[in-house]
């Protein structure tokens, strides 16, 4: 009974069972598909998904052998944005529980297939599930090449019109309204979802309008009742961890981390925000488990963080473990080899060379080398990534009675630099936990910050724009401070009718904004580059406009 299926046609198909992996390939081959690719292991089918677009995966649910199942390979491919909208993904299954069923339709998953299944019934589930990407086209080409506005437009439309497939295209366009910054407008698609259908998945989009919207108290209240109705559900787990984060309450994000990482052991990315945490938090022990377990599983997939392995270094330096730090080194050996021309990547071992120079005692190595960092404090590129790994480095060669002469004028020009919000202050402070002055220092210089833009504001209030305007360009150009580069920003909007000089203003300020490069404006853990938790991938085409 075959298909007709275009020439190229390919497929995966993941199964710890030989017998199994040859019955379904062969039924693949039946329905019309010309090449199919079997794979025994998850990790072997990360890599594969990583480097090929496949049009069909079936993947068995269950690895006996292994911690790691189906669920926890699709997890992290969508949070990598690694599963093309135009990938057929079905999870095989000897058992579909209702809440099986609900995890698939929170994933975005085409479908669960029940074994033991017939050749009919797995031709009338792809063929439907290729239907729907066929019908859902041209959403897909509009967000293929980054046009998001006009694949927005058109799911509303799907939506509004309770066209076929709607739910799944509201689902995008919200997505699609998050990414273009349209907070407002995908919290109200969200809430109009959830009055159709009580769906976990939209629940989860208003918590993410609402952190979005700068408002993670009400998220955190959100999140809480959706976990109330589903203790399972782990991408709530991931926007609530990062809720906390950014609200500076650490202690409770790291159990909301230690708990999502329980119900998915063997995510590459949650072991990581996991294991980040637990170092900011001073558990080192736990730190150097959950991050190595880490580097095992994905150090060669495009899921891993290389923090990771630097905040893996430093927990190795905290348990005195030279060679664990050695481990590290060899690892960034064979990372450059690859990715030689990232500067983050070159920062990175930067670091941990340090780190092993202060292990090995090799005092003047190590200020050199450190010395040679400080420098790029002010420099744009000079991210809080690496405020917070200089931060770690200046601590430890306090704590071990290497105490740098300017090592409190570089702690305060970071400090002064980003900390901005309390959840960023505490991440920064927390960076710098082996050593109290810096961390202390730290914490300061959020109430400097504050103050300053409290004394602006009253000018303002007073009747003097001007002189606000004039006090926040002079601290931002001091201390690069986006926080202040922002007010000063909300001030001109304001007022720009009435400042005759408002257009050189605002070119100072466009000035100011590229030195003070692309800081964060909340704490995050690592680069937050994948999906986010509860959305689905929008993989647009390198020249597509970035939205």
């Amino acid at each position: 009974m075959a298909t007709s299926r275009s020439p190229d046609t390919l497929a995966l198909v993941v199964d710890s069972n030989v017998t199994s992996r040859g019955l379904l390939s062969a039924q693949l081959r039946d329905y019309g598909v010309t090449k199919v690719v079997q794979c025994s292991r998850i990790q072997d089918a990360r890599s594969r998904l990583e480097h090929t677009v496949f049009d069909y995966v079936l993947c068995d649910q269950y690895f006996p052998d292994s911690q790691s199942s189906g669920q926890t390979l699709l997890d992290d491919l969508r949070r990598a944005q690694l599963l093309p909208f135009s990938t057929v993904f079905f999870m095989v299954t000897t058992e579909a529980t209702y809440a099986a069923v609900a995890e698939a339709a929170e994933s975005a998953l085409d479908g669960y297939l029940l074994k033991p299944f017939t050749p009919l019934t797995l031709f009338e589930r792809l063929s439907a599930a290729r239907q729907r990407k066929t019908h859902l086209r041209p959403i897909f080409d509009a967000i293929e090449q980054g046009d998001f506005e006009a694949a927005a437009k058109l799911c509303i439309a799907q939506f509004t019109g309770r066209k076929p497939y709607w739910l799944y295209a509201a689902r995008i366009g919200s997505e699609l309204l998050l990414r273009l910054g349209r907070h407002e407008e995908a919290r109200l698609l969200f809430e109009a979802i959830l009055k159709a259908r009580a769906i976990p998945w939209a629940k989860l989009g208003v918590a993410r309008t609402q952190i979005e919207a700068g408002h993670p108290t009400r998220a955190v209240a959100t999140l809480m009742g959706l976990i109330g109705e589903d203790p399972g559900y782990a991408d709530a787990y991931d926007v609530l961890g990062r809720a906390q984060v950014e609200m500076g309450h650490f202690a409770e994000a790291i159990e909301t981390y230690r708990t999502a990482s329980e119900l998915t052991p063997d995510s590459v990315v949650r072991l990581q925000k996991l294991g980040m945490m637990c170092y900011y938090m001073g558990e080192r022990a736990t730190a150097v488990q959950v991050l190595s377990r880490a580097v095992v599983l994905g150090i060669d997939s495009k899921l891993f963080d290389y923090q990771s392995l630097v905040l893996l270094a430093f927990a190795h330096f905290d348990e005195k473990d030279g060679k664990g730090i050695d481990r590290c080194i060899a690892d960034f050996g064979r990372v450059l080899d690859k990715h030689g021309n990232s500067q983050r990547i070159q920062r990175f071992a930067q670091v941990v060379g340090t780190l092993q120079a202060i292990h090995q005692n090799q005092v003047a190595r190590a200020v050199q080398l450190v010395r040679s960092m400080a420098p790029e404090i002010r420099h744009s590129a000079f991210d809080l990534e690496a405020a917070c790994n200089l931060g770690s480095l200046l601590s430890v060669l306090a704590n071990t009675s290497i105490d740098l002469q300017e090592g409190h004028e570089w702690i305060e020009a970071i400090g002064m630099r980003y900390s901005s919000t309390r959840g960023l202050c505490e991440l920064l402070a927390s960076a710098c936990r082996s050593c109290e002055a810096y961390a202390d220092k730290i914490r300061d210089c959020l109430q400097r910050v504050n103050r300053m833009a409290e004394e602006a504001m009253a000018q303002h209030l007073a009747g003097a724009p001007a002189q606000a305007l004039d006090s926040l360009l002079q601290s931002t150009r001091k201390h690069l401070n986006t926080k202040l580069i922002d007010l000063a920003q909300q001030l001109l909007l304001r007022h720009q009718t009435h400042l005759p000089d408002a257009p050189a203003l605002q070119e100072q300020i466009d000035d100011l904004r590229t030195q003070c490069g692309s800081a964060p404006a909340r704490a995050l853990l690592g680069q937050d580059s994948e999906r986010q938790p509860g959305g689905v991938a929008l993989r647009a085409t390198a020249n597509a406009s970035a939205a």
